[in-house]
């Protein structure tokens, strides 16, 4: 057992260490968003289970509908040097959920790309599932290991076309800082690996190998959760390398879409996660956004998720039959406050037109600081294990 006091200290958007009681305290104000529904037993695995959208749609899915089901994700374990991963605490504080609502589930450590985990995975369902209802695929990873040639890809975050440059916010011992970033061409092999990473070829990979193994329950859907965003981020996600993968995503999605199998992408609006902090310009539209209208959180657009999954509310599709939980981000009135305030911006005045102090408090809250009613001046336990099966 190792206890020590932990402060946020990192550079930029990246923080060396993390907090177990914050990122538990996250899970636990996360399930408390939910309204519970009479659960009919229902099996999930979510790929991607850990952070960002893939923990929002765990936890709503065990807390509304109290669904059964497998978690994969890749996280880090505690060191003589540093924490554990804000994952492996959230993830240990998830199955603890689970566990008071007495549902089952079942989190893997692994990567989600490999053919062991996928084997691991299929033996775990066929023996304690029997199956699934559904499999929600929401990886965001910067490469991948393709088991069948062992070649790694890299993902890019890279214009298409022409070099293209965006405003972006950066921040200075916590003080914002309104920058030009410039943002490079991508070449035909970058578009083609980011394609391999972030597009949906891992996605059937596993939606085949359940199929062999006869795993797929009558009625079985399948999501993948992506994003549009606005104009004002075009160039350098739905426009740039990103957007050539999410494309891919979604044709997939109508590939997969037979011999039973109801497959279809999931558009969810803006938030702030580890991977989104990482684009440019990202911070700052989603910090222009939140002082415009506000955020859906990601709960609450997951449990809209679910209530569509299940039948419990009909599908709300667009003409490309994409799930749409981001109307709210992108009506007129919406985009045009918001690209007005994006046009206005300067470093005089980013922390009056953007909500700058609530963007960098989200970041830090992604690795359990700025959490409220967490004593941070106190030693807290950073050997915490990961979770065994819950009954």
């Amino acid at each position: 057992m190792t206890q020590r006091v932990i402060k946020p200290v990192g550079r930029g958007f990246l923080f060396l260490d993390s907090h177990p009681t914050g990122c538990a305290r996250i899970v636990r104000d996360m399930a408390a968003q939910v309204e519970p529904r009479t659960p009919e037993r229902r099996t999930a695995l979510v790929i991607g289970s850990s952070s960002g959208y893939g923990l929002a749609t765990t936890i709503a899915g065990l807390a509304r509908y109290g669904v059964d089901g497998i978690g994969i994700s890749f996280e880090k374990a505690a060191t003589a040097r540093r924490t554990a991963s804000a994952g492996w605490y959230r993830t240990a504080e998830t199955a603890a959920l689970a566990e008071e609502l007495g549902r089952s589930w079942t989190f893997v450590n692994a990567d989600a790309f490999a053919d062991t985990t996928k084997d691991e995975v299929l033996d775990l369902i066929a023996a304690r599932l029997g199956g699934i209802d559904h499999l929600i695929y929401s990886v965001a990873a910067p490469r991948r290991v393709d088991p069948r040639n062992g070649e790694t890809y890299q993902s890019a975050l890279k214009t298409i076309g022409t070099p293209y440059s965006t405003k972006s916010l950066a921040f200075d011992d916590g003080e914002p800082v309104l920058q030009e970033v410039p943002i490079d061409v991508a070449t035909d092999d970058e578009i083609a690996q980011t394609v391999k990473v972030m597009g949906g070829e891992d996605w059937a990979r596993w939606i085949v190998a359940l199929q062999e193994r006869d795993l797929l329950k009558p009625g079985f859907n399948t999501v993948a959760l992506t994003y549009i965003g606005s104009d004002l981020t075009g160039r350098i996600y739905r426009q740039g390398s990103i957007g050539a993968a999410k494309a891919d995503l979604e044709q997939t999605a109508v590939q997969l879409a037979k011999d039973g199998v109801t497959a279809m992408t999931s558009v969810n609006g803006a938030a702030v996660t580890q991977a989104s902090s990482a684009i440019p310009g990202i911070g700052l539209y989603v910090s222009l956004l939140h002082k415009v209208r506000g955020l859906e959180t990601p709960v609450q657009q997951s449990i809209s998720l679910w209530d569509q999954l299940t039948g419990e509310a009909p599908l709300d599709l667009d003409d490309e039959g994409r799930i749409r939980l981001d109307r709210w981000e992108l009506t007129d009135d919406v985009q045009s406050a918001v690209r007005a305030q994006w046009e206005s911006a300067t470093q005089d005045n980013i922390a009056e037109v953007a909500d700058t102090t609530w963007f960098f408090s989200e970041v830090r809250r992604l690795y359990g600081f700025d959490v409220p009613n967490v004593e941070y001046d106190a030693e807290a336990e950073v050997d915490i294990p990961w979770p065994t099966t819950t009954a």
